[in-house]
């Protein structure tokens, strides 16, 4: 394509011919009216590449930058923002909005303008009994415009993540109260057994009894969706927690209508603010989990981590696995910017692994597809949780923890081995190796939650990520009031504790593909975490 910049990774591409594809997909004709419809699209503009090495051997070597400097070293030029947003505007695209670390320009425009500015045929894709307008090859700019743009986002919108957890509804559960209302459940009247509540999880991972509650810290959780008070009132009450609704913030960041909550969200706002009581819990709704969505809030969450110092953990339980992506250029380099800044402000992001095993399929819950990790878990600037199963004794001890079977871990296709991925039982190779740790995520050994006014067992990794989390804002408070500065990127601080005290090594189980072992493993990772002893190691 003479004078144009062709993204290709941007998309999956799809045949030319009509009907079902490889992928599970139905392609049609868009019809004229189909493609009146508007889009919203997102143009990524890189980084320069000598600042983004730069910065990505700061944070692998533990080093944080302030706000200030990220804006002024690590940001595109002005001349190429301005350049691509006229261009747009000319194009007829709208609502053109440059995000505030300059990286991202939103904008909207039909699906007919889409097509002839960017040189794409729309089609219609339905997929999972729903159907799309989307793109059916890779978009191009002129390249003079496109130069500094790596990634138009937003074209194929049946391209989506999805969430991490698993609902389980145990017949004659443990925990007196299954399905009854607030005013009249009881409270749960069976120790250390499931659906486990957050005091016997914080004492098997050696975590209670201590003097810190992530006072001063501000959990972040991405998600689509809010839970409901009268559901986080009932399980802080269950919980013997303070019940403290001023602790939880709402951020709706397209400030549309949200989808009513439906599990993940409460779990990851119930358990994070379980296991830190006394840190806020900032969670910012995105609305939907298409990667433009997702990439607006991750927008937000950046300018907001900027200025909020106490914001220095994020939870993350969504996932796609990475040969369903169009490419390492395409939603991956875009969120890996992203997640890259985050580190470097000192924003520790969890991700969860995955609940499909060793071989997720495109919807993430069956272990029937290639043999991939899933991103966002991937990215060398996350930190990758996966899963185990946790059967506790009678007395609270832990009776037994093994890999959990739909634990997500393997090899990255797209991303090397990062400096600090090495140590004992980490297998040679240059593939960046997932996860790093790991924590209880069995439903069959779940979680307590309460859910529209029920009780009801969860687990999955989505369990194990704002876990993590809460861990974390443990950890900033003592390091505050050690007298020290946040955490920076954890990973290279934890693998050096690989084989010590503050890791409970996972040494049977498998996902699949991969089998736990000692040290190291891509199933459990490091292992799960000892709370008092990681304080002690990190505040030194």
């Amino acid at each position: 394509m003479d004078g144009r910049k062709v993204f290709h990774d941007s998309v999956t591409t799809l045949s030319p011919q009509l009907g079902e594809t490889s992928h599970g997909l139905l392609v049609q004709s868009a019809k004229p009216e189909q493609l009146t419809e508007r889009m919203s699209v997102l143009f990524s503009l890189a980084i320069p590449p000598d600042a983004l090495g730069a910065l990505e051997e700061k944070v692998a070597n533990g080093e944080t930058v302030s706000a200030d400097e990220l804006q002024k070293n690590y940001s595109p030029k002005e001349m190429d923002i301005n350049g691509l947003t006229k261009w747009l505007q000319a194009q007829g695209f709208t609502d053109v909005d440059v995000s505030k670390d300059r990286t991202s320009i939103y904008a909207q425009a039909t699906a007919e303008q889409i097509q002839k500015a960017l040189q794409v045929t729309m089609v219609r894709v339905t997929k999972a009994g729903l159907t799309y307008t989307a793109a059916q090859n890779a978009p191009s700019l002129p390249a003079d415009i496109g130069a500094s743009v790596q990634a138009i986002i937003g074209l194929q919108p049946f391209r989506r993540a999805h969430k991490h957890s698993r609902m389980r509804t145990p017949n004659n559960s443990n925990r007196a109260g299954l399905g009854q209302t607030e005013a009249d459940a009881p409270s749960p009247n069976v120790e250390n057994a499931p659906p486990y509540l957050v005091s016997e999880i914080l004492k098997a991972y050696n975590a209670d009894g201590l003097p810190v509650s992530g006072n001063g810290q501000t959990i972040a959780i991405l998600i689509d969706a809010f839970p409901s008070d009268p559901d986080l009132t009932v399980f802080w009450t269950r919980n013997g927690l303070p019940v403290a609704p001023q602790r939880i913030e709402r951020v709706n960041v397209n400030g549309t209508n949200l989808p009513a909550p439906q599990g993940e969200e409460t779990l990851d706002v119930e358990w994070a603010s379980g296991i830190a009581p006394g840190a806020k819990v900032r969670v910012y709704a995105s609305a939907s989990l298409s990667f433009v969505d997702l990439d607006k809030a991750l927008d937000r969450i950046l300018a907001d981590a900027a200025t909020d110092r106490t914001m220095r953990q994020l939870s993350i339980s969504l996932g796609l696995g990475e040969k369903y992506f169009g490419g390492p250029a395409g939603e991956i380099a875009v969120q890996h910017q992203k997640f890259l800044k985050l580190a470097a402000l000192g924003v520790n992001v969890f991700v969860s692994s995955g609940d499909a095993g060793s071989n997720p399929d495109t919807s993430g819950q069956s272990s029937t597809g290639p043999l991939q990790v899933e991103y966002e878990s991937s990215d060398p600037c996350v930190v990758a949780v996966g899963g185990t199963s946790l059967k506790l004794a009678p007395n609270g001890q832990v009776a037994a923890e093994t890999a959990w079977a739909s634990g997500g871990g393997g090899k990255s296709v797209f991303f090397k081995r990062p400096a600090w991925q090495h140590g004992p039982g980490v297998p040679s190779g240059s593939n960046r190796l997932v996860p790093d740790v790991s924590l209880t995520a069995d439903p069959d050994q779940g979680a307590f939650l309460v859910l529209h006014n029920k009780i009801v067992q969860i687990g999955g990794t989505s369990w194990s990520a704002p876990v993590w989390a809460g861990f974390c804002a443990l950890i900033n408070e003592a390091r505050v009031k050690a007298k020290k500065k946040p955490l920076p990127f954890l990973n290279p601080l934890l693998y050096p504790l690989l084989g010590t005290p503050c890791f409970r090594d996972i040494t049977q189980g498998s996902n699949g593909a991969y089998d736990s072992g000692p040290g190291y493993d891509m199933v459990t990772g490091l292992g799960v975490p000892n709370v008092a002893k990681l304080i002690q190691a990190l505040t030194k």
